[in-house]
């Protein structure tokens, strides 16, 4: 695994499944601290416009196009089209409401999702084309917001699970994210115990949950990014509080 991230993560550009195979048809990107708050609602937001124009462009992405969402944590999932572009790309009030995963087969549509400890998920259909762009927390894992995702895919665009491919962005992992022991009643799975205390592990819950679908282990790829333990680098809510900024990941068809 760290081969591949050295040859496909770049800390300007992102993490992209791979770039020789799909460079061609996919933007795929997550944006870190070094490019600032990415949110119009969280923390300072009076310079996001310009933070997102600037990583945007070294992207090929025109920042006045994207479609984002207003997160809620739930598993609402929601097909954006051409109509759908500039919606939450300069005003968080013309976002689209109550969603957190966004999926197109529309070329030029670029998704956006904001996280701080929350995990981003990325999901491609080489073959239809088609992508999905994921907005996991705990709440939107224990609602399996990435089956409901990759089963609006299938209706949507007719993808087939095997050849998906999904990629996980920075997340407050396992190591850092400790939880009450309430969280027994809302996982089977991916809940350790360490000294009398719980860690909640996001990247496993959601790997288990795509390959119970049929996504294929060789078409799961993982950043390995904790941004609790890199916060000098990737923004953390659990470090920062309320006025934490947000990364950006961004995910387009060419």
């Amino acid at each position: 695994m760290k081969s591949m991230e050295r040859q496909i993560f770049s800390p300007y550009k992102g993490f992209y499944f791979n770039q020789d195979i799909f460079a061609d048809q996919l933007v795929c990107a997550f944006s870190s601290r070094k490019q600032k708050n990415m949110s119009l609602f969280y923390g300072n937001v009076e310079e996001s416009l310009v933070h997102r124009q600037r990583f945007l462009s070294e992207l090929g992405i025109d920042y006045g196009n994207l479609v984002c969402a207003q997160q809620i944590h739930g598993n609402n999932v929601i097909y954006a089209q051409e109509k759908d572009q500039g919606r939450g790309a300069l005003t968080y009030a013309s976002a689209i409401e109550q969603t957190d995963a966004l999926i197109t087969d529309k070329k030029n549509t670029p998704l956006a999702i904001f996280t701080a400890d929350c995990l981003s998920v990325f999901v491609f259909d080489p073959l239809a084309p088609a992508v999905g762009l994921v907005h996991a927390g705990w709440r939107s894992s224990k609602e399996e917001i990435i089956k409901n995702t990759v089963i609006t895919m299938q209706k949507k665009f007719n993808s087939q699970v095997g050849k998906l491919c999904v990629m996980f962005g920075p997340v407050i992992r396992e190591c850092c994210y400790e939880v009450g022991k309430e969280f027994n009643d809302y996982f089977s799975f991916g809940l350790n115990r360490r000294n009398g205390r719980f860690y909640l592990d996001l990247i496993s819950i959601n790997r288990k949950q795509a390959q119970e679908l049929g996504i294929l282990e060789e078409n799961i790829f993982d950043c390995g990014i904790c941004t609790s333990c890199r916060n000098d680098e990737f923004f953390s809510y659990r470090k920062e509080s309320k006025n934490c900024g947000r990364m950006m990941s961004v995910m387009m068809l060419k």
